[in-house]
């Protein structure tokens, strides 16, 4: 089936194309959605619609749409996100298998809000949860393309894992060699994304059908830029690679991250980090997902007092059977006298001096941008990555859930921007001993140092490249005149 509209349906390409970019929930896909769709704007000219799955439990999401909107660059349409009892899941399944499914929920009310749009958008670009709506793209006779919010080493092993899964008997997890992705770094094991834990599981189905989905569209938008993971570029461009996997480009267009605000810290936040030394506080945050358990809360806790380092935390509720357990409950989590309930007796008495414990939520950008941050103790989210990339702040790399444990590995073994446990926290406690030696290592000591040089480095070529004639840059403008050129095609072929 096929649609007209009124206009942009001729010959001719239009001057000004009108992007339209969908989100799904959760901070991690809305910042990076968002960001493109203002580079769109500001750097080549388009006009973005985006149109978001809102969560509405997270007072981070609520200020990145209304900073989205003023002043006005993009068009914000909120769809209601779908119910959850509607899918037939259940709230105990994966956080992965959920989004999937509230994804495919959503793609019907997706395509009449494009239908209710007075002009037909020229291309679509779609969250890496929504290859099922790729359909919409050919149905409306439009260019359409998968925005990877994420590494490119983590780009392969999806893109791989089709074949992976053909070739690889029983579990990945259980295996005692890596698994080898053609002209890339091999995966260890025990780094295999989440939906690669279980064959059996909801989640790993949908994740080989994403795989299987993505070489549908017409191109891969990736939020790295080129200096950050050349061979791995390389290798998803080789005709070897993209001849049996994807035949459509790749292009990078990081890094997007959402920007320090002006005034985004309050007051007494402000006024406590103005008076610490340059680089030596340390700020713990798990993204707007992670959560520890009780007994690790405690651990970590200890570690940061035994450290006599300065510290900003965000604490929230300790969950003991999910490391995600505050993806769709952001916000959720107790008074303030509960959460601090959960650390040892007397510990807030004793770091006063020291440290701050924020509830539930902080400005993590605000707080990486300040001078006097010198160590961030992560999840190794995507985001949070290229946030503290950006900001010249080296990591604790402390990986939860996704593909965290892949980026932890990429930050500390390739890159040299992180130091990590000996023991991964997603299966063992990490002993508050270690933990007052990584802290320590980051902030004080030599290696801490030399981190810091590295990342400040990168942050260097991470900033020419989305400038005016960087490689991230031409990358959007090449992308931009691809556009034009498949819209012609499409085009002249009706």
């Amino acid at each position: 089936m096929s649609i007209s509209f009124s206009s942009n349906s001729s010959m001719e390409t239009p001057k000004r194309l009108h992007a339209a970019l969908l989100s799904s929930l959760g901070i991690g896909h809305l910042v990076p959605i968002i960001e493109l769709g203002k580079r769109l704007v500001a750097d080549h000219g388009f006009e973005v619609t985006v149109f978001v799955l809102r969560s509405q439990t997270s007072r981070a999401e609520a200020e990145i749409i209304e900073s989205a909107m003023t002043p006005k660059l993009l068009d914000i349409v909120e769809l209601p996100p779908p119910d959850l009892a509607a899918t037939g899941l259940s709230p105990d399944e994966s956080v992965f298998a959920r989004l999937a499914a509230m994804m495919r929920e959503a793609r019907h009310v997706f395509r009449s809000a494009l239908l209710a749009m007075e002009a037909r958008p020229d291309v679509l670009i779609l969250d890496l949860f929504g290859t099922e709506h790729l359909c919409i793209g050919d149905e409306l006779g439009i260019p359409k393309y998968v925005y990877v919010a994420t590494s490119a080493w983590f780009l392969a092993l999806l893109l791989h894992s089709p074949t992976l899964d053909k070739e690889v008997k029983g579990e990945y997890a259980d295996r005692t060699e890596p698994l080898e992705i053609p002209g890339c770094k091999p995966v260890r094991p025990e780094d295999v994304t989440d939906p690669m834990l279980d064959r059996s599981q909801l989640q790993y189905r949908d994740f080989v059908r994403i795989a299987e989905e993505i070489p549908m569209g017409d191109g891969i938008l990736l939020n790295v830029w080129e200096d950050l993971q050349a061979g791995t570029l390389a290798a998803l461009r080789n005709e070897e690679f993209l001849g049996r996997v994807v035949n459509s480009p790749v292009y990078t267009v990081g890094p997007l991250i959402r920007p320090a605000r002006p005034a985004g810290l309050e007051k007494e936040l402000q006024e406590w980090l103005d008076k610490q030394p340059r680089e030596s506080v340390l700020f713990a945050s798990f993204g707007s997902g992670g959560t520890l358990s009780a007994e690790q809360l405690v651990e970590l806790a200890w570690g940061l007092e035994l450290s006599r380092q300065r510290f900003i935390w965000i604490l929230r509720k300790p969950i003991a059977k999910s490391l995600d357990g505050s993806f769709f409950d952001v916000g959720k989590g107790g008074g303030d006298d509960e959460l601090l309930s959960f650390l040892p007796d007397g510990f807030v008495a004793r770091t006063r001096e020291v440290g701050l414990i924020l509830p539930l939520w902080g400005p993590q950008v605000d707080i990486l941008s300040h001078p006097s941050v010198g160590g961030f103790l992560s999840h190794c989210g995507w985001n949070s990555t290229l946030e503290s990339i950006l900001n010249g702040v080296p990591m604790i790399a402390w990986p939860l859930y996704a593909e965290q444990r892949q980026n932890a590995t990429f930050l500390a073994e390739e890159i040299g921007v992180a130091i990590r446990p000996k023991e991964l926290p997603s299966k063992k406690i990490v002993g508050r001993e270690e933990i007052e030696k990584l802290v320590r290592m980051i902030l004080v000591e030599k290696e801490g140092h030399k981190m810091r040089a590295r990342v400040k480095e990168l942050k260097s070529t991470a900033e020419k490249a989305v400038t005016k004639g960087g490689t991230s840059y031409e990358s959007l403008r090449r992308m931009k005149e691809d556009c034009k050129i498949r819209i012609h095609q499409i085009n002249k072929a009706h």
